[in-house]
């Protein structure tokens, strides 16, 4: 159904009106039938999403191995991560794995509750970069904390690593291709609207946004409304309807009104 919308234009500098078809008319064409306006910022921030999943892996696996690896990038000096001494235990027991999350470890043999993160997945060290440009404070540590507390509850309740993508890595790229979509207030050409609307028909997920809004809303059946138009009130047949109501009257030997008047007259009290 989406790749058969329609673009009409934009809304407010917020929405894109497009029309989509929800069946095929009887000459085997689609034709455009539910009017649906497309959130802009949530559309791009899908898109970036699925584009920053995708380079986020190694283009080339290992041979053999039919496992995704997660593209990263040295910490020079190493980063020292507290642990306790089963968490330590786990993170050595599987460390392999874990590289393909990106992740390599050293053990210090002069601590048993110290780790040393000499590798971390790519986007958590674009993400760092991101905030130091914004003037703000350093966030790897912090992220590579989080992201070894969901491996080890992993480790803990399923013993072994988690074949989709992790969701510190999940959140880590939902940031990023938030910050850097279509905002609110951005004019959209309807050549660019288009081509944002044809991407969004690419991705695999083109119904909700990076952190699971909604990007698009249907608003209206274009077909039922022309089905549901109010009919103009037949004049002759109200005619003729008073007409029989005066002559009933007439025949009971009353007035209707009076007769009315007189049903509804409160009963007087005892």
């Amino acid at each position: 159904m989406i790749h058969s919308m329609q673009v009409l234009q934009q809304v407010d500098n917020k929405f894109i009106a497009c029309l989509m078809s929800t069946k095929t008319e009887e000459n085997g064409k689609a034709g455009g039938n539910l009017l649906v306006l497309v959130d802009q910022h949530a559309a791009h921030e899908r898109i970036r999403l699925e584009q920053l999943l995708t380079e986020s892996y190694e283009k080339q696996q290992p041979q053999g191995s039919g496992r995704k690896k997660l593209l990263s990038s040295t910490i020079i000096p190493p980063l020292e991560i507290t642990v306790t001494e089963e968490q330590r235990r786990l993170l050595r027991c599987y460390h392999k794995r874990l590289e393909d999350l990106g992740l390599e470890f050293i053990f210090p043999d002069t601590s048993d509750s110290l780790i040393l993160v000499g590798k971390v997945p790519l986007c958590f060290v674009e993400r760092e970069a991101n905030e130091l440009r914004r003037g703000r404070s350093t966030v790897t540590k912090s992220i590579v904390e989080e992201f070894l507390r969901e491996q080890v509850e992993l480790l803990q309740t399923t013993g072994s690593i988690q074949g989709t993508l992790p969701l510190t890595v999940q959140k880590v790229l939902a940031s990023q291709a938030c910050h850097g979509a279509i905002k609110f207030n951005d004019g959209l050409s309807l050549e660019e609207s288009r081509r944002l609307i044809e991407a969004l028909s690419c991705c695999q997920l083109p119904f909700q946004c990076a952190h699971g809004r909604p990007s698009m809303l249907p608003l209206a059946d274009m077909d039922h409304l022309e089905q549901e138009k109010q009919k103009k009130p037949n004049l002759a047949k109200l005619r003729k309807m008073a007409q029989a109501w005066r002559l009933f009257g007439k025949a009971e030997g009353c007035n209707p009104r009076q007769n009315l008047q007189q049903s509804v007259t409160p009963c007087e009290p005892p």
